[in-house]
C-alpha cells in the first residue's frame, strides 16, 4: 500500500492542475445539485420490528383517511386567576380563533372547538382549554404565511386577557448552530498556525476540510428528499467531516514538512509524505467508516442514513487528504514551511537534532512511572464514568424545550388542566378482524381491562373504522404519570400484557402506539442492539488493526481503551444533560432523559475517531520498532515525532465538536458536548497516558504475532519498509515508478 500511495502523492504532485481542477469540479457539481434541489422536508420515522410501528402501519392501512402525516399544533389558553374558560367573553376570544385559524391558511386541514370536543379542562376550575389544528402539510413544508398565521392565531385572545401558548411540532424549525461553529474552525486555525508556524501549512487543512464538507454536505442536500435525508444528516456529516478532513490533512502536511527537512526534494517529499502519512490515513478512514456503517445493524432507518451520509464525508476527506492535498503542495512551493525551516532548506541543510521537545519528555517520564500513570488514567476515568450507571434514555418533547419557549409553556400548561400524561397520551389498536363476537365486544373488554390498571388515567370511547371494514378498534388512554416517567412506561407493558388474555378469549389483537409507545420501543431497541453492535464493530476494527500493527495485544489494548474512554464520556453526558451539573456552562436549559440514540452513535463514531489517534501515534512507534529500535525508545521515538501533532489534531477536533453545542436542537447539542469530551478522554488520557503505559510494561511482547498469523495476515506495509527498500537508488527510481502509474 505505501508504494501505491507513494506513486499517488508524486502522480498527484506533478498534475496538480489537473487534481485541483477535479475537485473543484466535484465542488461546483454538488453546489449546483444542491441549489437546485427542492427544499428537504423532515425526514419519516420508523422502528421495523416493533410493536409501536405493527400498530401504526395497521392505522394507516384500516383508517387510510384518519391517519396523516401533517404537522399538528395545539394552541393553549389559560384564563386568568378567578376565571373559567367557559366564562362567556372568554368563550368568544377562543371561538373567535378558531374561527381564524379555519380561515388563516389553506394549509389547514382541520380545526377542533373546545367547547364541542372536550378541549376545556375539568380540574383547575376549568382554566384551561385548547385547540387542535391539523396541517394538509409537514413541518417542513409550511410555508412563513402559515407559521405566521398560527403565530398570530391568539392575538385577540391575549387582549382579552387569557395566556396564549402553541405546542406540536409546526412552529418546529432547522435547528440553529450560531457562531459556535465558526469560532470552532476559528480555533483550529490558530491551532494549526501555533502548529506549523506558517499561514501557508496552517490554510491547507482548512482550506481542503471545507472543500470536502462542502461537496459532502451539497451532495447530501441534492439527495435529500430522494432518500429521505432528516435535517440533522447534514449538520451530522458536517460536524464529523470538518473534524477529520482537517486532521487528516494536518497529518500529511506535517510528514511532507518533515521530509522537507530531511533535505528531500519536494515531489519525493510528497510521495514519502503520502505513502507513509497517507497509509495511517486510510486506515484511520476506514475504522471511521466501519464504525459509521455499522450503525445500519440497529436496524432503524433514521440511524442507518445518518451514519452512511457521515462515512460518505469520511470517504470524501480521505480521498481529499491523499490527492488534493499533495496538489495544493505542490502550488504551495517551499511557504509550506517556517521561516527559518525555509532557510535551512534553501542553504541544504537537515534539521538538526533539537532538544527533547513536550513528547519526548512526557514519553521518557511515563517510561519512569508506568504503573502509576496507568492506574491514574484507570481510576479517573472510571470515577468520571460512574453517572452512566444511572443512565435513562428517552427521545425528547415538548417537555424537554427550554422554559423560555412557548412549546414548552404550552406543554406545562396542558399537563396543569388535564393531568402530566396528557402530553404523552397512548392509543391502544384492537384488530377484531376474525374475532369471535366482533370487534366490539373486544374493544369493550379492552377498556374494561385498561380501566383496572392502577396507572391509567382517562381511557376514551372507542373508535371504529366503519368506513372500511369496520373490524378495527382505536382507543385513546391519557397515563396518571408523565410521558418520560417509569409509571408510563409500566403502563404500556401492563396494557400489552392485556393483549394475550385478549386473544386467548375473543381472538382479537390488542397494540400499543402513540408518540409515547414508540420512544420505549425506541430505547428498548436501542439497548437491544448495542452489544451487538459493539460486537461487529470492535471485532472488525480490531481484524484492521493486528493487519496494520502486527500484533494481537496492540489492538486489543486500542479496544479496551476505547469502551474505558466512551463510558467516561457517557458519565459526562448524564453528569450535565440528566443530572444539570454544569448544565449552565454548556447552555442546557432542560435536563431529562439521555436521547435514546446517543450512546450507539457516540460508540459509532467515538470508536472510529479513537482508532485514528491509535493508529497515527502507534505507527510511529511502529515504524521504530520494525526500523531496529528497542521497544522503550521506540516508544519515545513515536511520541517525539507524533505527540505535537496528535495533540493538535485532537485540540482541532475538540473546538470542531464543542462549535455545534451552541445548537438549538437538544439532540445536536447533546452529541456536539458528548463527542468533544469522549475525544478529551480518549486522546488525552487513553492515547497518551494509558497506551504508552501499558506498551512500556509490555516491552516487546507488545509487538508478539503467532509466526502462522502472521504468515496468514496480508502485509500492507504502512510503515514504509518496503518503500524505503525499493528507493534504495534514490529519485530515479521514484520517477521510473511514477511513468508505471
Amino acid at each position: 500500500m505505501a508504494t501505491f500511495l507513494y506513486r499517488l502523492g508524486r502522480f498527484a504532485f506533478r498534475r496538480r492542475r489537473y487534481v485541483a481542477l477535479v475537485w473543484v469540479a466535484l465542488l461546483a457539481l454538488a453546489g449546483f445539485g444542491a441549489a437546485s434541489a427542492t427544499t428537504a422536508t423532515s425526514s419519516s420515522f420508523s422502528i421495523p420490528g416493533t410493536e409501536a410501528q405493527r400498530a401504526f402501519d395497521l392505522l394507516k392501512e384500516r383508517f387510510p383517511n384518519q391517519t396523516a402525516d401533517g404537522a399538528t399544533a395545539r394552541v393553549v389558553f389559560k384564563a386568568p386567576a378567578g376565571q373559567k374558560m367557559a366564562d362567556p367573553a372568554n368563550k368568544a376570544a377562543v371561538e373567535k380563533t378558531v374561527a381564524g385559524l379555519k380561515s388563516g391558511s389553506d394549509q389547514v386541514a382541520k380545526v377542533t372547538d373546545p367547547f364541542a370536543a372536550g378541549g376545556v379542562s375539568h380540574s383547575g376550575q376549568g382554566s384551561v382549554a385548547y385547540i387542535q389544528v391539523s396541517y394538509k402539510a409537514n413541518a417542513m413544508q409550511l410555508t412563513d404565511a402559515t407559521r405566521d398565521a398560527l403565530k398570530k392565531s391568539g392575538e385577540d385572545a391575549k387582549k382579552a386577557g387569557l395566556t396564549v401558548e402553541i405546542g406540536g411540532d409546526a412552529l418546529q424549525a432547522m435547528p440553529e448552530t450560531g457562531a459556535g461553529e465558526i469560532v470552532g474552525v476559528v480555533i483550529a486555525g490558530l491551532v494549526l498556525v501555533i502548529t506549523f508556524g506558517s499561514l501557508v501549512a496552517a490554510g491547507l487543512p482548512l482550506l481542503t476540510a471545507l472543500i470536502g464538507v462542502g461537496i459532502g454536505v451539497s451532495t447530501i442536500t441534492a439527495l435529500a428528499n430522494v432518500l429521505d435525508l432528516g435535517s440533522t444528516t447534514s449538520t451530522l456529516a458536517m460536524m464529523i467531516g470538518l473534524a477529520v478532513g482537517i486532521d487528516y490533512a494536518l497529518f500529511i502536511v506535517s510528514r511532507y514538512r518533515a521530509e522537507l527537512a530531511e533535505g528531500r526534494e519536494r515531489e519525493e517529499a510528497a510521495g514519502r509524505a503520502v505513502g507513509t502519512a497517507g497509509s495511517a490515513v486510510v486506515f484511520a478512514g476506514l475504522t471511521v467508516v466501519i464504525a459509521l456503517v455499522g450503525l445500519a445493524v440497529v436496524n432503524i432507518p433514521m440511524l442507518t442514513k445518518m451514519g452512511v451520509a457521515a462515512a460518505g464525508t469520511v470517504v470524501i476527506a480521505v480521498l481529499i487528504a491523499l490527492t488534493l492535498i499533495p496538489a495544493l503542495l505542490g502550488f504551495a512551493g517551499k511557504r509550506v514551511l517556517g521561516r527559518k525551516a525555509r532557510k535551512a532548506h534553501e542553504r541544504g541543510e537537515r534539521a538538526a537534532d533539537a532538544k527533547p521537545n513536550m513528547g519526548t519528555r512526557w514519553a521518557s517520564f511515563v517510561l519512569r512511572k508506568p504503573v502509576w500513570v496507568l492506574l491514574a488514567g484507570v481510576i479517573g476515568l472510571g470515577a468520571i464514568a460512574l453517572p452512566a450507571s444511572s443512565l435513562q434514555m428517552g427521545l425528547p418533547d415538548d417537555g424537554s424545550q427550554p422554559t423560555s419557549t412557548t412549546q414548552r409553556r404550552a406543554y406545562d400548561a396542558l399537563s396543569e388542566g388535564f393531568g402530566p400524561g396528557f402530553n404523552g397520551p397512548l392509543m391502544v389498536v384492537v384488530d377484531g378482524k376474525g374475532a369471535a363476537g366482533g370487534v366490539k365486544g373486544a374493544a369493550d373488554a379492552t377498556v374494561a381491562a385498561i380501566k383496572k390498571l392502577p396507572d391509567a388515567g382517562p381511557v376514551m370511547p372507542p373508535a371504529y373504522n366503519k368506513d372500511s371494514g369496520n373490524d378495527t378498534a382505536t382507543i385513546t388512554v391519557i397515563p396518571k404519570s408523565k410521558p418520560s416517567s417509569t409509571q408510563t412506561e409500566d403502563l404500556v407493558h401492563s396494557i400489552r400484557d392485556t393483549g394475550a388474555s385478549l386473544k386467548a378469549d375473543t381472538g382479537a389483537k390488542l397494540l400499543v402506539t402513540g408518540s409515547t409507545a414508540m420512544n420505549i420501543d425506541f430505547s428498548q431497541k436501542m439497548n437491544d442492539a448495542l452489544l451487538p453492535y459493539l460486537a461487529l464493530v470492535v471485532g472488525l476494527a480490531f481484524l484492521l488493526l493486528m493487519v496494520v500493527f502486527r500484533s494481537v495485544l496492540v489492538p486489543l489494548k486500542a479496544a479496551l481503551g476505547f469502551l474505558l474512554s466512551v463510558v467516561a464520556a457517557l458519565g459526562a453526558v448524564v453528569a450535565v444533560f440528566q443530572w444539570g451539573w454544569l448544565g449552565s456552562v454548556f447552555g442546557v436549559q432542560q435536563t431529562g432523559p439521555i436521547m435514546s440514540m446517543m450512546p450507539i452513535f457516540m460508540v459509532g463514531v467515538v470508536f472510529g475517531l479513537a482508532m485514528d489517534y491509535e493508529v497515527f501515534l502507534v505507527t510511529r512507534m511502529r515504524e521504530a520498532y520494525v526500523h531496529g529500535e528497542r521497544p522503550g525508545q521506540a516508544i519515545v521515538t513515536g511520541f517525539k515525532h507524533g505527540a505535537r501533532v496528535v495533540t493538535a489534531a485532537a485540540v482541532i477536533m475538540i473546538a470542531v465538536f464543542s462549535g455545534f453545542i451552541g445548537s438549538s436542537e437538544q439532540m445536536i447539542k447533546m452529541i456536539g458536548f458528548g463527542l468533544a469530551i469522549a475525544v478529551f478522554f480518549d486522546a488525552f488520557i487513553v492515547r497518551m497516558a494509558i497506551v504508552p503505559a501499558v506498551l512500556a510494561l509490555l516491552g516487546a511482547k507488545a509487538w508478539w504475532l503467532p509466526r502462522w498469523l502472521d504468515k496468514a495476515l496480508p502485509n500492507v506495509d504502512v510503515e514504509g519498509e518496503g518503500l524505503l527498500k525499493q528507493q534504495g537508488a534514490g529519485d530515479a527510481d521514484g520517477d521510473r515508478e511514477l511513468a508505471r502509474v
